[in-house]
């Protein structure tokens, strides 16, 4: 990795020190993001950050690509994405190892790009992002809800606002678990949960497609020229937000010291997941729907309201997909978390000290009571899906740690790691600029459609 070990502690009782040399350590640092865990619960919490249930929106996406473009873009998102991470992962230990410590991503663009970085790019839009995440599964666990809800009873007429409440009536009890570490057995289940409603998708599919219930199979692109260039980059947009992660400074910082090779070993333990279950689901779903693959691959296992599969099994598969969204969204809570603890918390008082409890309380409660109501009141996921991986997690992901690589270790540009990293970087960002449009192109569309609490 280079650079020499750190032999100071960087931790006080699992507190990180970050402070210590960048003056920074406050009530976020010192209740949220605690130093304390190990390479494998941050291989829980990276899996849970990436292998989400968004992963059920591939086979759609591979209706606007095509087979060949539609693996093709698969892997190499999987490839850019695990090198990206990995490199971003080199950068926070480089720094540590001289004394800077980041446990923020705004605080690391701070020190590496300049404050205004920090301050006007990369944290509004990792806020942005990670708020988007919360939003989209709150209202993907209501859609879920709803689904189970029409298998009981196929006549009844519940909206969707109404199950998009429920769920997030159980995220203001998730909200309140206090640390990001305190996750770790949480994410163990959502890693098995995730493993589980992929097996169960796939082997519904391949059911689905080999019985005389399925539809027939049309692999073809659909509509004019135009209209298939802006859906390759929408889709292009979705497998985007699927790798997506946009908090790696934050899950490294959950790491005791030392750190170095730990976050490595937690995204091989990602990744097997990521191959098993993104490729499982999105060959299967494709292979079997075609492009009338749905933005939720799960909808295409009921036809016209009558299940294709045994109802057991659809309700099992959504109950899954259920807990492990309530898991993603509350990881996805973390950077909101933080910055309200480090806000409304007295850094000097105890962690479960009634002067911090109720600011805690009452700011996580209406957190998610805010998420929920915009997931209620905008319930369109595929296309704020898209959008959420043009804007947010193509530069986070794609982008960012690329420049921030070069800036820190100053490689060569007569050696080939400079122009790779360059050459990934501007890619990446001109397909984020050519996917936006195609994302706001694809809600102007839809807008017709829209109205506020649809019952979609």
């Amino acid at each position: 990795m280079g650079g020499v070990r750190p032999t100071a502690a960087e931790v006080n009782d699992g507190i990180p020190l970050a402070v210590a040399a960048e003056k920074e350590v406050d009530a976020g640092a010192q209740f949220v993001l605690k130093s304390r865990g190990s390479w494998i619960h941050c291989g829980y919490h990276l899996s849970t950050s990436i292998v989400a249930p968004t992963l059920l929106s591939l086979p759609f996406a591979f209706g606007s690509l095509g087979w060949t473009a539609g693996i093709l873009c698969l892997l190499i998102g999987a490839m850019v994405t695990f090198y990206s991470y990995t490199l971003l992962s080199r950068v926070l230990e480089h720094n540590a190892q001289l004394g800077h410590r980041h446990i923020r991503f705004r605080d690391m663009a701070n020190h590496i790009l300049g404050a205004r970085w920090g301050k006007y790019c990369v944290g509004p839009i990792q806020f942005v992002v990670c708020y988007g995440v919360v939003i989209g599964c709150i209202l993907l666990g209501g859609q879920c809800i709803k689904a189970i809800y029409l298998l009981a009873k196929p006549e009844g007429n519940n909206k969707l606002y109404e199950f998009v409440i429920i769920f997030g009536g159980l995220m203001l009890i998730l909200a309140q678990i206090p640390s990001f570490h305190s996750l770790r057995h949480v994410n163990l289940v959502s890693l098995v949960l995730s493993l589980t409603y992929s097996a169960c998708t796939a082997a519904a599919s391949v059911y689905i497609g080999t019985s005389s219930k399925g539809p027939r199979k049309d692999y073809s692109l659909n509509g004019n020229v135009q209209t298939q260039i802006f859906g390759t980059f929408n889709a292009m947009a979705i497998i985007a937000t699927t790798y997506g992660n946009g908090i790696i400074p934050e899950i490294q910082a959950t790491l005791a010291p030392p750190v170095t090779g730990k976050m490595f070993k937690g995204l091989c333990i990602c990744y097997a997941v990521v191959l098993t279950t993104f490729f499982s689901v999105s060959i299967s779903g494709y292979w079997a729907f075609g492009n009338l693959a749905q933005g939720l691959i799960l909808n295409n296992f009921l036809e016209d309201g009558k299940p294709l599969l045994p109802k057991w099994f659809i309700l099992m598969t959504n109950a899954f997909t259920i807990l492990q969204l309530s898991a993603v969204a509350v990881v996805y809570l973390q950077p909101t978390n933080e910055i309200l603890e480090r806000t409304l918390a007295d850094v000097k008082r105890g962690e479960f000290s009634g002067r911090n409890v109720v600011p805690r309380l009452i700011s996580r409660s209406l957190s998610v009571a805010v998420a929920t109501t915009i997931g209620a009141m905008l319930p369109f996921f595929g296309d704020i899906n898209a959008l959420i991986g043009a804007f947010g997690f193509m530069p986070l992901d794609f982008v960012l740690p690329f420049v921030l690589f070069n800036v820190t270790f100053k490689p060569s540009k007569r050696g080939v790691t400079f122009w790779v990293n360059t050459a990934i970087a501007v890619v990446f960002s001109v397909i984020g600029v050519v996917a936006a449009v195609a994302a706001v192109r694809q809600i102007i569309l839809d807008a017709k459609t829209y109205r506020l609490f649809a019952n979609v």
